[in-house]
């Protein structure tokens, strides 16, 4: 049973459904359109003991929890209560997405390359420490925030009523009642991400994510406007340099804490002219980088995440294709602020080959015609034997979909094509 409901965990399911190990993929609650293709089963995630329910009801062997908000709420702990196999980390390894503040001083504590920074809960102190700083500087609400509680300051002015507003609750809820003000990093942003039973893991392809919602990086920030895999902004040699420098001291620290870490542990750094530093932990796959890293992957994904649910040490060698892969986001236009709902989408067939569509932010209507129903609406995915083969195919596939206010960025990968 896949937990979750968007373009993540329709790419989940879709790549445990060609494991031989697998009978059969059960998304709860899923949407509409992940429900053409699997068995979806009404299920509120933030409920732990109905994700126990049902699982127990439908004899489910293994969970895979995809967000974080059940991940931060305990969700695999209560799960392995009732012992029932659950991938992700418990509660205590969540902490690391769950609380920026505790992420910064856990990586001071552990001496890993992040940006320096000062957390508050109080606004005088914080308007102390941002005075000495210098701009542009990050300020972010610690706790949960949905990937968009991250704001870039270019004046003091800016940063004061950034920390204000999160404070008093008004940006962010209870999420932004605690901040970390940041040094601003300048330099070029990747993902890693990993699969963990302790100490021992597994390093996907290193992907890059667009965050920015307008072409050329620009406007504001979103949960994610297209991802492609594998870069050339990392060779074999950086990467092997991240595990040492980042990764293993991260796992090892974990373990030090008293945290036997399992599940995905996906490492956001920023390519600095001082080296690679740490931006942020997620403890689960990105969306939308698990939409072009799973794709990449030759061996069977299921014997990973049950090795990994069972604390198991896990292989030192994984195969992957010899490809690339890219995603972009079809969104309804006016996201991330206010956008449009409930618009019919029409698919043209056949689709492109090498090419699928991941539904994510999608509902039914009353004559049950798959409709827009959030502001990442599709995943439009291209899988070929070079990135402009995946670019050839993904956008190919854009232009087969249509809807009222269908809007895309058509320039996802332009830094790994500059870079020749």
């Amino acid at each position: 049973m896949v937990v979750g409901s968007g373009g993540r965990e329709h790419t989940l399911a879709k790549v445990c459904q060609g494991s031989p190990l697998v009978g059969e993929v059960v998304v709860a609650p899923g949407n509409p359109g992940i429900a053409q293709e699997f068995k979806t089963l009404k299920l509120e995630v933030e409920n732990n003991s109905l994700i126990v329910k049902v699982a127990q009801e439908n004899k489910v062997d293994l969970v895979v929890v995809g967000p974080e908000v059940p991940l931060c709420n305990g969700a695999v702990d209560a799960l392995q209560e009732a012992a029932i196999l659950a991938y992700g980390p418990n509660q205590a390894g969540a902490r690391l997405e769950g609380s920026k503040a505790y992420t910064k001083d856990f990586l001071s504590k552990y001496e890993i390359p992040t940006a320096d920074y000062g957390n508050f809960t109080q606004i005088e102190p914080a308007f102390e420490y941002l005075a000495a700083c210098n701009l542009p500087v990050v300020v972010k609400a610690s706790g949960l925030a949905a990937g968009k509680g991250v704001l870039i300051c270019q004046t003091k002015e800016e940063a004061e009523g950034a920390v204000k507003d999160m404070l008093s609750g008004g940006s962010f809820g209870d999420s932004g009642r605690e901040v970390v003000i940041e040094e601003f990093l300048d330099g070029e942003e990747t993902s890693l991400h990993l699969i963990c039973s302790g100490e021992s893991y597994v390093a996907m392809p290193m992907s890059q994510d667009h965050k920015k919602v307008g072409e050329g990086d620009t406007g504001l920030n979103t949960g994610g406007m297209g991802a492609y895999a594998p870069t050339k902004l990392v060779t074999e040699e950086m990467l092997a340099d991240y595990e040492k420098s980042i990764v293993g001291p991260t796992l090892a620290g974990l373990r030090n804490e008293g945290v036997d870490f399992r599940g995905t542990l996906y490492i956001g750094l920023m390519l600095t002219s001082k080296g690679p530093k740490v931006l942020e932990f997620n403890v689960r796959f990105g969306d939308p980088e698990t939409q072009v890293i799973l794709p990449l992957l030759a061996d069977d994904l299921v014997p990973l995440l049950l090795q990994s649910a069972r604390g198991q040490t896990l292989p030192e060698k994984v195969n992957f294709k010899d490809a690339s892969s890219m995603v972009v986001v079809l969104s309804s236009a006016g996201y991330p602020e206010s956008y449009p709902k409930g618009e019919v989408i029409s698919i043209a067939s056949p689709l492109p080959e090498g090419s699928e569509v991941i539904y994510a932010g999608v509902g039914k209507d009353e004559s049950g015609q798959i409709v827009s129903a959030g502001g990442r609406v599709l995943g439009a995915v291209g899988t070929g034997d070079s990135i402009e083969q995946a670019r050839e195919q993904a956008y190919a596939l854009c232009e087969q979909i249509e809807f009222k206010s269908k809007f895309y960025r058509n320039d996802i990968g332009h830094r790994e094509f500059s870079r020749g």
